[in-house]
């Protein structure tokens, strides 16, 4: 309020000496040209002038009011067109996000066809029509985004990356991801997508040599990238084949040349030292795998690695048990080890020591295979029904830890 009598004070000023200069003096104006003359007071003239210049400012006003009318109403207007382009994009981006795969691709098509910057649109059609089966239709439309914006190629070589991921097309997958990987060694979610990708094909080697580069470019936060390593690792030795190529010896040296190229932090882990025995014996190496296991065991016990030196066999079985029993003095209530030094009289053929052995095991920690263990030499021994209860009870703890009962076995 107080503005506008401000403004309705200077107005009535204006027009109050407006009034005064014209009752002082007229004025005159005179323009001639050729046989045209103009003459007139000063005032009138001035006035004549308002009159134009407000003129001219309506015929502006009229002709911009039916610029803007003529744009909504013609359907091929400028306007028109950006509104079509933006309702689409909206409807599309929404309906991708809802998971409404089919009107997703009508709509992201539509807004990719006719916007500026086509690429969040084509990427998300594409996406929509490879959630829909139509994985020529999505390659089409990646390809017409490549041609559009040639210098998003990183974008779009990731999203075709994820889709052939999504579809299980991991041949093609890793063809895409290596050529980003050669172009962007350092990209985090090239990195990214590769691990996942070695992991889903269970390509162990190949996440093997990937970790160094992982862990350089910090992709993974530190505790997650300790585990997969351990995991990579212990699955590429676990890989190794059932026989060797030709010759046991060439075998075994193949299998040492992959253990060398563990890293040396890792060497120690009882995962990977198991890992290591099993595949030994796997490749008729089993006295190697027990003084691999030997050694690590006199670094550190560990129940992993315990229950593998039970059932290795090694260059010389009494020494064996003979070392077995020397631990037990530092662990003689360890499941595990009482287990493997029963196994390991059984080899010995000390039957009744073998005995006492899996009988103490048993009442320390009730196993499914110290079960079928004891039955088997009980069986041997001559007492058949504590043999069958044994079993009985054996198949019992397996079933509970499958969630699954069988019936019982008549001795008859």
């Amino acid at each position: 309020m107080k503005r506008l009598a401000v403004v309705v004070l200077i107005l009535l000023a204006l027009a109050g000496f407006l009034g005064w200069a014209i009752f002082q003096d007229a004025g005159y104006v005179l323009i001639s040209y050729d046989r045209f003359r103009y003459e007139s007071s000063f005032w009138v003239f001035v006035g004549l002038i308002a009159c134009l210049w407000l003129l001219a400012m309506v015929i502006h006003w009229v002709l911009g009011l039916l610029h803007a009318s003529g744009a909504l109403v013609n359907p091929w207007s400028r306007r028109h067109r950006a509104r079509r382009v933006s309702k689409a994009s909206r409807a599309g981006l929404r309906e991708l996000a809802e998971g409404q795969w089919s009107p997703a691709l009508g709509h992201l098509r539509t807004a990719a066809e006719h916007d500026q910057q086509p690429l969040v649109h084509y990427l998300g059609a594409a996406r929509a029509a490879s959630e829909l089966g139509e994985y020529e239709q999505s390659d089409e439309l990646l390809r017409k985004a490549r041609e559009r914006e040639p210098e998003a190629g990183l974008a779009i070589g990731l999203t075709q990356a994820q889709l052939q991921i999504a579809r299980g097309q991991y041949g093609e997958a890793r063809e895409s991801l290596n050529v980003l990987h050669n172009d962007k060694p350092r990209h985090p979610y090239v990195l990214t997508l590769l691990q996942q990708l070695y992991v889903q094909l269970q390509d162990w080697p190949a996440l093997c040599r990937l970790l160094p580069e992982l862990r350089k470019h910090r992709v993974l936060p530190p505790a997650r990238l300790d585990e997969l390593e351990l995991l990579a690792w212990t699955a590429a030795l676990e890989q190794t084949p059932q026989a060797p190529a030709v010759t046991v010896e060439e075998g075994q040296q193949a299998f040492d040349q992959r253990w060398q190229t563990v890293p040396s932090k890792l060497r120690n882990e009882p995962v990977l030292v198991r890992a290591y025995a099993d595949g030994l014996t796997r490749l008729g190496a089993e006295e190697k795998a027990e003084e691999v296991l030997h050694a690590a065991l006199k670094r550190q016990f560990d129940d992993r690695l315990i229950e593998r030196y039970g059932r290795v066999r090694g260059r010389e079985p009494a020494r064996q048990l003979a070392q077995a029993e020397a631990w037990l003095k530092g662990h003689p209530e360890n499941a595990e080890l009482l287990l493997a030094l029963g196994r390991l009289s059984l080899r010995n053929e000390f039957w009744g020591k073998a005995r006492d052995y899996l009988e103490a095991s048993l009442r320390l920690e009730h196993r499914a295979e110290t079960c079928a263990e004891l039955a088997r030499l009980l069986a041997q021994l001559g007492d058949k029904e504590r043999s069958n209860r044994l079993f009985q009870e054996g198949l019992g703890l397996i079933d509970g830890a499958n969630g699954v009962r069988l019936p019982a076995i008549s001795n008859g």
